[in-house]
Order: structure tokens, then C-alpha cells, then sequence
């Protein structure tokens, strides 16, 4: 006998699996929002909730909060930040960086967190992927895959925010992921993160086309129409977005930002480095998602 009283959610989740989600990353790195490219020469950008308050504001789906050196140091620091964040936004929060048992999961989402990432843990110790799934739901696990593309062609999994190379080919450890039962997966080119040169659409598809989980796609969008590349061509489930809109967000509020000690923009004033990324809103990508017939949600 069919349930009516659960067609409104039937039809929410309908809603979720079609809609594509642009998520913003924040790269954190002690107090502060940090960017670089291929995962290093990290530049202090300013304070992760002002960026976080913003984007939530603009219509963001999720947020994802990775603390890029926590795994040298085997720790997260994220705790209060994700705190502060949860209490001022109300969309999915994913943090990353440094959580390597299950104790440290449950902590990450006691202090607001809605699902954890990872990657160095998992690689190194897979298991943790079923025990979590099984503890706190496979929707609560993502498993991120930082990708190098090798001289022969084939795609191995690194760690340590792409300095620890492990060997391991990246569809193989996709697979198995999901048989450990992550519910999604991010998937990063290194070799684009950063770049403006557009996403790895060959990376993406070979991942996406193998697993049946939601796949991230993450590393190096320049522009809008990177999005419907990776979208049609790449065939990933959602966007991982930072230079764009973290410039975006510098150029609108600059004149707000010249006297305070966190922020360095002086490199992007310059406009050598990244010439190749045009700057846009979250609400730019989401038109331009809507008018190339990809619904998200506006």
C-alpha cells in the first residue's frame, strides 16, 4: 500500500537528485580563508565566515570547509569555525582535513558539521569508511579523492593535500569507496585546482560513469562555461567552487578589506597570476546553469 503521506518527501528528494548543487570550498588554514593552486603557495584570503555568511546568503547549497594542513599535523583545528558557521547558516556544512577516527567524526558533528570528508583516513585505513556509514549514515561520509594524472595516462589517489603520493588508481578506489558505503564523493584534479584552466572533464567522467553515488566535481573552473562542460561532458552531480567566487567576493567588498590585517589581496590586484579566471557571483553560476537547462536551485 503506497504511503501519500511520504509523496512530499518523495518529491523533495526527487528535487535534490535532479537539481545540480554549486557548493563553495573554503580552504582553511589556522583562522583564516587561504587559496593556492595545484593545492599549494596558499595565500591568506580573509575570515572563512565572512566568505561562508555571504555565499550562504547568495544562495549557496552547501558548504565544504577543508583544512588543508590539519593531516600534516594530524589534527583539525576547524571546531570553532564550524561553530560559529552553523549558528549562522542553514545549508549542509561538510568539513575535511585531519579526521582520522571515529571519535574525531562524532566531534566534527557535535560542534555543527552536517558530513565529514575524507580522504588521507580513508586511503590508509579503508575500514572507516563501513564503521562510519554504519554510525552516522552513508549521507554523512564523503570520501574525497585528490587526483594526479600520471605520464601514462592513468589517474592515481594522493594525500596530505595532494603531497603524499600512495599508488593507488583512482577509478579502483572510487569503486571501492562506495562498496564501503560513502554516500558521495569529491573528486579533485590537482592539476587544475587552482588554475582557472577549467575542470579534469576526463578525470570526472571516469569516476562518474563508474560509481552510482553523487560525484563532486572540484579543481580548476575558469569560467561559466567550465560548469556545463563539466556537467554535460564530465557528467558530475554537483560543483566544488573557490576562485571564482572567492574573487568575486574580494572585488565587491575590497574597499572593505584595505585595513584589515587578515587579508592579502595585493596578488590579485596585481592580475598576473590569475588572469584566467573571470570572476562570478553564486548567483551569475546559477542563472547561467538555469539558461543552459540544468535546473539548480535559484
Amino acid at each position: 500500500v503506497f504511503n501519500f503521506k511520504r509523496l512530499p518527501q518523495i518529491i523533495i528528494s526527487f528535487s535534490e537528485m535532479t537539481n545540480v548543487r554549486v557548493i563553495p570550498r573554503l580552504d582553511i588554514k589556522g583562522p583564516n580563508l587561504v587559496k593556492g593552486i595545484h593545492l599549494e603557495g596558499l595565500r591568506v584570503m580573509g575570515k572563512p565566515e565572512d566568505f561562508a555568511q555571504y555565499y550562504y546568503e547568495q544562495g549557496a547549497d552547501e558548504l565544504i570547509y577543508m583544512d588543508v594542513v590539519a593531516s600534516l599535523y594530524e589534527r583539525n583545528s576547524l571546531h570553532d569555525i564550524i561553530s560559529k558557521t552553523a549558528k549562522r547558516t542553514f545549508i549542509p556544512l561538510t568539513v575535511g582535513g585531519g579526521i582520522r577516527t571515529i571519535d574525531d567524526i562524532k566531534s566534527v558533528l557535535r560542534a555543527g558539521a552536517d558530513k565529514v570528508s575524507l580522504n588521507t583516513a580513508a586511503i590508509k585505513n579503508p575500514v572507516i569508511i563501513r564503521e562510519a556509514s554504519r554510525k552516522f549514515g552513508s549521507s554523512t561520509i564523503v570520501v574525497a579523492i585528490e587526483a594526479i594524472k600520471q605520464p601514462d595516462g592513468r589517474y592515481l589517489a594522493y594525500i596530505d593535500n595532494g603531497r603524499e603520493h600512495t599508488g593507488i588508481e583512482v577509478l579502483s578506489w572510487a569503486r571501492k569507496a562506495e562498496e564501503l558505503g560513502a554516500g558521495e564523493l569529491v573528486v579533485t584534479s590537482v592539476d587544475q585546482e587552482g588554475t582557472g584552466l577549467g575542470y579534469d572533464i576526463e578525470l570526472t567522467r571516469l569516476v562518474a560513469e563508474n560509481v552510482s553515488i553523487p560525484v563532486i566535481a572540484h579543481g580548476g573552473p575558469g569560467s561559466l562555461k567550465d560548469f556545463i562542460r563539466v556537467l554535460k561532458e564530465g557528467k558530475a552531480d554537483a560543483l566544488s567552487v573557490a576562485s571564482i567566487l572567492h574573487y568575486d567576493y574580494i572585488k565587491r567588498f575590497e574597499h572593505n578589506m584595505h585595513n584589515r590585517s587578515e587579508g592579502n589581496i595585493e596578488f590579485l590586484k596585481s592580475n598576473r597570476t590569475f588572469q584566467k579566471i573571470s570572476p562570478a557571483s553564486l548567483g551569475e553560476i546559477k542563472q547561467y546553469l538555469l539558461s543552459n537547462s540544468f535546473e539548480c536551485r535559484h
